[in-house]
């Protein structure tokens, strides 16, 4: 067996192997075993016990987090003409539609997230290949095809984030960063938990 590092022997010596903790010890708890230099994201991952192979019991959603992620999201916002200036009132980084669709095609893709509206998605389907390994094809299950591009844009900017259950039946996501108050972290996961209850 490997030698445990300084760092992980601190860690070691406050985490109790097979303890069960509480979502409120375990949310103080990795604020005080967090090591890294940057600013760390708090992942979760939650057992639903559903078997996603059968079509009423694929869980897929979108939740709000309360006061964001934390994290900074780079919105692409594939609009007409009349929707521009709505849509960069809003937050959006990008704001287009044929240049952007080009720049695609060329291989950009760096963005997080893409929202158009659907008289624009015509235009987008020849880009399925590029945008959809990457999670980055517009959807409007997770509200990222819609005529209120505006709307969209201020909503994914304020922390708005899309779950979904994978092959075991698993929803991992990130809820935030460790600079975050306990409170604050506990907060996101009960809001996460009851989406996902919600969308079974």
């Amino acid at each position: 067996m490997s030698k445990l590092t300084k760092n992980q022997k601190l860690v070691a010596d406050k985490v109790e192997a097979g303890k069960a903790y509480s979502l409120k010890e375990a949310a103080a708890l990795v604020k005080e075993i967090t090591t890294t230099k940057f600013e760390a994201s708090v992942d979760i991952d939650v057992r639903l016990g559903v078997d996603p192979r059968k079509a009423n019991q694929m869980v897929r959603g979108v939740v709000s987090l309360p006061n964001g992620t934390g994290k900074v999201t780079r919105v692409l916002a594939l609009c007409t003409p009349d929707q521009e200036a709505a849509a960069k009132e809003a937050g959006a980084d990008y704001v287009g539609l044929d240049e952007y669709i080009e720049k695609i095609k060329g291989g950009w893709t760096d963005v997080d997230v893409i929202i158009t509206m659907p008289s624009c998605m015509g235009k987008l389907g020849p880009l399925g290949r590029v945008l959809g390994p990457r999670g980055l094809m517009p959807n409007p299950k997770s509200g990222t095809v819609t005529m209120d591009v505006a709307k969209a844009v201020k909503e994914v900017k304020q922390g708005k984030i899309d779950f979904k259950v994978d092959k075991a039946g698993i929803v991992h996501t990130s809820i935030g960063k460790v600079t975050f108050t306990a409170d604050q972290i506990l907060q996101r996961v009960h809001t996460l938990r009851v989406f996902s209850s919600q969308a079974l």
